[in-house]
């Protein structure tokens, strides 16, 4: 199957004592993506629980993969699995390179998400139930 792959994540910081660490390696994943071969748009939301979201189209899934297992992806994502109280990940094939909205994309996230393991999951994070939550700040990258 030909197309565009977009790829929404989300991660919960369990504890305010977190947030400046993942906010640092955050930064360094986002130099990271501005630089990666086959990235086409972006855009992040933070909401007011501490959820950050990331919504990534790319050319096809091997620039996909080598964004995920290389450089400062790959450093942070074994720290986000102790920081972390809930994390989830879709990604599917569409055929617009155009970036989806964010309620699509958190449609998709309840309906086809799956958990990302954590070291201290919390009470919905084995099912993708997350809470409803406001949004504290949305850019695109």
């Amino acid at each position: 199957m030909s197309g565009f792959v977009v790829s929404v994540t989300r991660f919960r910081v369990r504890s305010l004592r977190f947030l400046p660490f993942f906010l640092i390696h955050a930064q360094r994943c986002l130099a990271q993506i501005r630089r990666s071969d086959g990235y086409i748009a972006g855009a992040l939301r933070h909401d007011r629980d501490r959820a950050y979201w990331t919504m990534s189209v790319w050319r096809d899934e091997a620039a996909l993969l080598a964004y995920v297992t290389g450089g400062a992806h790959r450093n942070a994502m074994p720290k986000m699995s102790e920081w972390g109280d809930e994390a989830s990940t879709v990604r599917w094939v569409q055929d617009s390179a155009d970036l989806p909205s964010w309620p699509a994309a958190i449609e998709r996230m309840r309906r086809e998400g799956r958990p990302v393991p954590l070291r201290h999951p919390g009470p919905g994070h084995a099912g993708v139930g997350f809470a409803a939550s406001e949004p504290a700040q949305m850019v695109r990258i």
